[in-house]
Parts: C-alpha cells; structure tokens; sequence
C-alpha cells in the first residue's frame, strides 16, 4: 500500500503544477506574467544543459553565453539577412552551434579545474567580443532588428500568448529528455565520470567522449534557447550573452540542484524573479548580489532548492502515511 501511494506521489505532484503551467497565459489568470514565463523557460532550457554538464559529469563551465548566443545570432542572421526558414535557421543554428562544441571539445577538456573553468570563461568572453566587433553580420553593440517569428504555414507565433506555448513545449521536451538520459546507462557513466575519471575508466567508460558528448548536447539546449530568445524577442543584442548571463546560468543551476533536471525550473524561476522584480535597484551591483545568493544557497541548502522543496514534501508524505497508519 505505501509503495503503491510513494509510486503515485510524483503524479500528484506532478499534474497540478501542468494544469497550472497550461492557464498561466490567460488572461483571466496570470496573463499579465507570460513574458517573464516565457524568459524562465528559455533560461530553464539553458540552466538543464549546465547541470548535465556540471552537477552530473563534473565538468566546470563558465560560458555557457557563447553557445545560447552563438544560436540567437546564426538563427538571427540567416532569417534576417539571408531569408532562411525561421525553422530550418534554428536548426542550423543547433548543429553549428553543436559542431562548434564538439571541436572545441577535446583540447578544453584536457584542462581540469580552475584551468577548465578559465578555458570556458574565455570562450564566453571571446564570442561575446565577435558579438561587437563583427558588425557587419551582427550590428555590432547595437544588435540586430526586425528578426521574423517563427510559424507553422499560416499560423505565425506573434503574440506572447503563442509564444508561451511554443517555448514551453521546447522546454519540457528538453527536460524529458535530459531526465530519460539520466536515469540512463548514460547518466550512469556520467555519475561514474563525476566520481572518478580513472574509476570510470576503468570499468570501460569512454572519459573523453562521454564529456564531449554532453557538452555538446548542453551546447544544443543553449542553441535552441538562444533562437527562441532571438524570435520572440525579434531583436538580439551583444549585452544578452556577455559574462554575466553565464553567472546567472550558473546561480539559476545551483539554485535549482546541479544534479536535478526538474531543479532548473526553480532556479531559472528564482533567478529571474529576483532580477525582474527585486535586484533592479541594484544596478551594476547585482553580479555581488548573486553572489551573495550563491554563497547562501551552498551553505544552507548545498543540494539546491528544488531537492530541498522534494525533500519537504518526501517528509510530509511519510508524516501522512504514519499518521493514516496510527488512525
């Protein structure tokens, strides 16, 4: 009987918070916050690559910018400038921005701790200077305008309220997809390579292509990401992917649980409530609150805020059950 109600817990959980996601939109219930949903799923879709890459591989990356702007501007360039397919622009943009990755892959990851995350914040820096200086494909400082939405034959994504739909279900295919890669023989590995590289190696897992490999597909969610901000925003500029967009990526993951999918919805979630509503006054001091942000969560919650809300609720749920036993 308890195994039954702990098998039905997640569903529980699980189908209030959909029916909630899916009236968010309306007007008649949280409309007035579509926009910044729809900025919490982009960045949730980011923030999942980084775990994959961080909280299960054990790989430090301080750029994960590069990859979610790389995708905005490739999608950005070819369906302003050259025409191109809204679609078939984001999906050139996932495999270059994926190609991109795994070339640089290899030679990045012979690096190991406070050097690999100095190699990933200067890529982050490197492309956000292309951003700037390669005007004549970006425009420069001032971005670039005017970029289509995107649509399905006559059906054009060009309210806030399509828009909600269409990110969200990018988001959650994303996240259901990350989740079965992790529950995996894959997660396995990567679990393994997280606990020790020589360990792994030595029963059998391939080190060097499992960490590629995840960058590379981190490097796709950040792509995908970046091309809806470009089409619903229909405007991209250098500022949105500079280094501090890697910071918050990285505080929206340990917030959420480096090692929890679901978590990055929270973390995205908490992030950019703070930065929307309360670090506004904070100006260009908001980086130290971050920071400040970053130093609490991993003192007192180090598993993130996502595996401590489930953690409650496990203690609820058992709380319940004695008690219904008692009875």
């Amino acid at each position: 009987m308890i195994a039954r109600a702990k098998s039905k817990w997640p569903y529980l959980v699980a189908t209030p918070l959909l029916v909630f996601l899916i009236l968010i939109p309306f007007d008649w219930f949280l409309g007035q916050y579509t926009s910044l949903m729809i900025f919490i799923g982009i960045h949730t879709m980011v923030t999942v690559g980084l775990c994959l890459l961080l909280g299960y591989t054990g790989q430090v990356s301080l750029g994960q910018a590069a990859f979610y702007g790389t995708g905005a501007y490739i999608s950005a360039i070819l369906s302003k400038t050259y025409d191109v397919d809204p679609w078939l622009a984001m999906a050139i943009a996932a495999t270059a921005t994926g190609a991109f990755a795994y070339v640089i892959g290899y030679p990045i990851f012979r690096l190991k701790g406070n050097y690999l995350a100095m190699a990933t914040l200067g890529l982050g820096i490197i492309m956000y200077i292309l951003f700037n200086q390669l005007g004549q494909f970006t425009g420069g400082p001032d971005g670039m305008a005017g970029i289509p939405y995107l649509s399905v034959g006559g059906f054009a994504f060009d309210t806030p309220f399509k828009r909600y739909f269409l990110v969200w279900f990018f988001c959650l295919a994303v996240l259901l997809i990350s989740q079965n890669i992790v529950r995996s023989r894959a997660g396995r590995a990567l679990r393994a390579i997280h606990g020790s590289e020589a360990a792994a190696e030595s029963i059998g897992v391939n080190v060097d292509q499992f960490k590629v490999k995840i960058l590379v597909l981190s490097a796709v969610y950040a792509s995908l990401a970046g091309s809806l901000f470009a089409h619903h925003m229909t405007h991209v500029s250098p500022s949105s992917f500079d280094f501090i967009a890697s910071v918050k990526v990285v505080v929206m993951a340990v917030i959420g649980g480096l090692a929890s999918v679901w978590g990055a919805i929270f973390g995205a979630a908490s992030t950019r409530i703070l930065s929307d509503e309360l670090l506004l006054t904070f100006g260009e001091w908001d980086i130290v609150a971050y920071g400040a942000i970053l130093m609490l969560v991993m003192i007192f919650m180090p598993e993130g805020l996502f595996v401590g809300l489930k953690n409650l609720f496990e203690q609820l749920r058992l709380r319940y059950q004695r008690r219904g036993a008692e009875a």
